[in-house]
């Protein structure tokens, strides 16, 4: 019988090839840019793909204060948190994370987290994102290229 023969590759930390890549956030609405980047921080868009491995890219988000919910979630959409203490349940809206220093990484981190897988590898995934809220950022020597995250899917 004559068959082809295909061999699975697995990537590992040594073969993975990882890219600096800048978003911009402008009017973009948050959810659509959360998944799009935790995709890209997982490595999901690249045919190597191994779900065990760090083969995403390193994320730079610019602009991110002008980043858009719709209708009335800014004030209507609540994040709980719990302190550990009886009555420490804590509920904030993402108005109020918007508020507070750094809130512009604080959401989007929170945003993006929230779409990583839940243990080690997303707690390392999630090192490789960077937010900034203008539209500056400190990694030029790493020379990142500007991608469209419209025309991803």
């Amino acid at each position: 019988m004559d068959t082809l023969s295909y061999k699975t590759i697995s990537a590992n930390a040594a073969t993975v090839t990882k890219e600096w890549v800048v978003v911009d956030a402008t009017d973009q609405t948050l959810g659509r840019l959360g998944s799009k980047v935790a995709k890209l921080l997982r490595g999901k868009y690249k045919p190597n793909f191994t779900p065990h491995v760090d083969c995403g890219d390193n994320v730079i988000i610019i602009n991110a204060a002008k980043v858009k919910l719709t209708g009335n979630k800014w004030t209507d959409r609540v994040y709980l948190s719990y302190t550990g203490y009886p009555g420490g349940q804590r509920e904030i809206t993402p108005a109020q994370i918007l508020t507070k220093p750094n809130g512009e990484d604080r959401l989007l981190r929170r945003v993006v987290k929230g779409m990583l897988p839940k243990n080690k590898l997303g707690a390392k995934l999630l090192r490789n994102l960077y937010v900034y809220p203008g539209g500056e950022h400190k990694h030029e020597a790493q020379q990142p290229k500007t991608i469209d995250i419209n025309s991803y899917k």
